[in-house]
């Protein structure tokens, strides 16, 4: 597989991100397409950081004219999801550019000096629906690992944006997950950057019981499909993490 091109990970989704060998934490923004050739309507989700974007803005360029990208959406305020996005509105060159997230990320993330609007998905029934109908469902998940951290459903592709969660640093590293040694990976992710076991499998418990999962699409480590879905779902429920480890972890 070709890192150094946008790849296709579901229909009309790309992963648009950057393999780094150096520090082993993948970072994966996703571009949506929506809409047809004549009428095409994109959406950039966690763009990642400044020193990713201009691997990050060629991958986009490789599928969309930039100019159709009406959304952004940051899922939480941290530099690697979206300290770009100054840089990436410039590029868009929209007025009617939208940035999508919590009032809680909202407030922290307005310090990256960012112009367009926002919208906070808290107030807007945690839904957002694009020209075509197709509708975007988001999940406020505090302390996931931020106060103000969401995730974001694709209801026509049964896609889940999971930003941090189901997340991994690894050395062996792969876009997608093939078997079952990818969940081990998610292991120190999650124990270092999760409060507890309890928020944890609160938030997963609640995303089950809403929708119905094709495939996790998380900000770091690998894309997760089809059967192991379920087992990255059991897997993270079962898992100490956060204060759980009594400062093993220090």
């Amino acid at each position: 597989m070709d890192f150094h091109d946008a790849i296709k990970v579901a229909e009309n989704i790309y992963w648009v991100g950057y393999a780094d060998e150096k520090t082993h934490l993948h970072c994966n923004p996703y571009l949506l397409l929506d809409g047809n050739k004549e009428n095409i309507e994109a959406v950039l989700i966690d763009p990642g950081s400044l020193t990713d974007f201009p691997k990050m803005m060629r991958k986009v360029l490789e599928v969309v004219n930039p100019a159709n990208i009406s959304l952004i959406v940051a899922q939480h305020q941290d530099p690697d999801v979206c300290s770009n996005i100054p840089v990436v509105e410039d590029i868009i060159g929209r007025k009617d550019l939208r940035v999508a997230a919590h009032s809680n990320s909202i407030r922290l993330i307005r310090h990256y000096g960012i112009q367009s609007s926002f919208y906070p998905v808290e107030q807007h029934d945690y839904t957002i629906t694009l020209n075509s109908g197709r509708v975007l469902e988001f999940m406020f998940t505090p302390y996931l690992h931020s106060p103000g951290a969401i995730v974001t459903y694709d209801t026509q592709t049964k896609s889940l944006f999971t930003s941090d969660i189901f997340g991994a640093v690894s050395e062996c590293w792969n876009l997608l997950a093939t078997d079952e040694s990818f969940l081990a990976r998610m292991d120190s992710w999650h124990q270092l950057y999760m409060p507890s076991n309890r928020v944890l499998r609160h938030g997963l418990e609640r995303m089950q019981s809403h929708w119905q999962i094709d495939r996790i699409l998380p900000q770091h480590g690998s894309v997760i499909e089809g059967k192991m879905v379920g087992k990255a779902f059991e897997h993270l429920k079962g898992l100490a993490c956060g204060i759980d480890l009594d400062g093993e972890m220090a």
